[in-house]
């Protein structure tokens, strides 16, 4: 089975930061909306953990519940429920990914929390819902919603956004 990376999240500490007004943008900081961290582990083995594992030949899907982490290398998606939809017709291609009642998604550059994450492998898109915490390195980025397009590298965090970025004295 050969599954796409989903990005990794985890629980982001608080980070104090003063002078903030004075702080370069968020590119010049080192942080970005990419999930960079994903392409690393493409082409290495999955290991799926669950309580329980359902499969549906018929519909694609297979539901992970209970305690459930995907791993692929050095990246971990954790959540209560994680559902995989296949490809009926091409049983070892994913078509998307959706984590449920709350998802961490961790890769060696970043981490992120949220209540709800969805991931569209066609699309090549990350969509996070639900008090979303992003943290790279010292920085944190939070807000309601996140989007990421793998493709092009970009990303968009909506909703009473809040950003503290480390600086340098």
């Amino acid at each position: 089975m050969r599954l796409m990376q989903p990005a990794r999240l985890v629980l982001a500490s608080a980070v104090m930061a003063w002078g903030l007004s004075a702080a370069p943008p968020l590119a010049a900081q080192g942080m970005g909306l990419t999930f960079s961290g994903l392409d690393s582990v493409r082409g290495l083995p999955v290991e799926i953990r669950a309580d329980s594992l359902d499969v549906n030949s018929a519909t694609g899907e297979t539901r992970l519940e209970g305690n459930a982490v995907l791993g692929q290398g050095d990246m971990r998606l954790a959540a209560p429920t994680i559902r995989i939809f296949y490809d009926t017709g091409e049983r070892a291609r994913i078509l998307r990914l959706e984590a449920s009642g709350g998802v961490t998604l961790v890769t060696a550059e970043e981490a992120a929390e949220a209540r709800e994450a969805i991931y569209e492998v066609v699309a090549g898109t990350v969509s996070m819902r639900g008090d979303v915490i992003l943290t790279q390195g010292p920085n944190v980025l939070s807000g309601d919603r996140l989007n990421v397009n793998l493709s092009t590298g970009q990303g968009r965090m909506e909703g009473n956004v809040r950003t503290v970025i480390q600086t340098t004295p």
